[in-house]
Order: structure tokens, then C-alpha cells, then sequence
């Protein structure tokens, strides 16, 4: 019987960082009291956000749009190399070097995350880790600047599986899935893989 490729599919928010990069972006770019001051004007959305009132990929697209909205596409990619390459205090090593070993392991790596690969994928260039795909949420550009809105589904809970899938052309028997994940966001892609591991269990999400 012929072996299953393997295939390692790691979160990135809390299972490769110790933060929520979509925050500690804002506040490079803009400063603590900026931050404050937009989670504050859309703090009623946030709220119905918690309480399951209002999708979670709306109320992130507002935020976004508030912080990146008609910033150039240019610049936005250079704030995110720097971002990575500043910030890499954010990483956990210990799951970064996992990620490493499989990378020289020659096995395929899917960064499976719901924050915007634009700023995920810098950060394994920083730790010289080029050799990995990530299926993060997708930003929509229009006459080289962003419009604010996402142009894909937000990378979250079922899309997560959809997106691996698709990655494998969908043929899920050839591959054995090891998967790593901290939150009710990568419940499904967890349930998904052959071996799921929830990291950081002492969360209360």
C-alpha cells in the first residue's frame, strides 16, 4: 500500500505568536491610543461580534477598512515586511521550529490563518523559512491601493478546511493531515486532520 504524503497545517494567531497580529499591526502602524480610539468607534459591533449577533468577517472588515482603507498596495507590503521583521519577538520559537524541521523535512506546510497573508508570510522569511504556502484571508486591490474590503472568505473555522482542500485538489486520501491549532477557529480544520493538536489549551476561546 502505497504512503500518504504528509502534510502539516499550522494556525498562526496564538499557535505560532503569543498575539493577535491584526491588533499588534494596527498598533505598529498607528499607536496604542489610535487603536483604542477605532476598536472604540466600533465598539457596538464588537460587542454583538462576542455575543454571535454579527459575523465575525464583518465586523474585522470594518476594522480593517478604518485602519488600512485606501492605503497603497506598496506601502501596505512594505508596513508588513517591516512589521515581521520588527516584531518577531511575537513568535513562538519553540512552534517555529517545528515548522522548520518540516520545511527541511521536505514535507508541504500550509500556514492556515484567518489574519491577512500580506503580514503572515514575512515573518517566516525573517526566520528564513521561504519554503511554506499560506492560506490566509486575501485583501481586495483596486488601481494599486487596498479598497478596505476582503477578497476572500475570512480564513476562519470551516473555510480553513475548504482552503486545505482546495489546496489538495481536493483529494484528501493521498495525504495524512497533521494539524496545529489554539482556538474554537480551528475546531474544524482540527476534526479535519488525521492527528489534531490544540496548543495553548489553557485558553478559555
Amino acid at each position: 500500500m502505497e504512503e500518504k504524503e504528509r502534510i502539516y497545517c499550522f494556525d498562526f494567531d496564538g499557535t505560532l505568536t503569543t498575539k493577535d497580529t491584526l491588533l499588534e499591526i494596527i498598533r505598529y502602524k498607528a499607536g496604542t491610543w489610535r487603536l483604542l480610539w477605532g476598536f472604540l468607534l466600533y465598539s457596538p459591533i464588537l460587542v454583538l461580534m462576542k455575543l454571535h449577533l454579527y459575523p465575525n468577517w464583518k465586523a474585522k472588515q470594518f476594522i480593517f477598512t478604518h485602519f488600512f482603507g485606501g492605503m497603497s498596495t506598496r506601502a501596505f507590503n512594505l508596513l508588513c515586511q517591516d512589521f515581521a521583521k520588527e516584531r518577531s519577538n511575537l513568535l513562538r520559537h519553540d512552534m517555529i521550529a517545528l515548522v522548520g524541521r518540516a520545511v527541511e523535512d521536505k514535507k508541504k506546510v500550509f500556514i492556515v490563518s484567518a489574519s491577512i497573508d500580506n503580514w503572515v508570510r514575512p515573518f517566516f522569511a525573517t526566520q528564513g523559512i521561504g519554503e511554506v504556502e499560506v492560506l490566509g484571508t486575501k485583501v481586495e486591490e483596486k488601481d494599486g491601493c487596498l479598497t478596505g474590503r476582503f477578497s476572500t472568505a475570512n480564513c476562519y473555522g470551516a473555510e480553513k478546511v475548504r482552503r486545505i482542500s482546495k489546496a489538495l485538489s481536493f483529494d484528501r486520501s493521498r495525504y495524512h493531515i497533521t494539524a496545529y491549532g489554539d482556538s474554537r477557529g480551528d475546531k474544524e480544520m482540527l476534526a479535519f486532520a488525521d492527528e489534531g493538536h490544540l496548543v495553548n489549551s489553557h485558553k478559555s476561546e
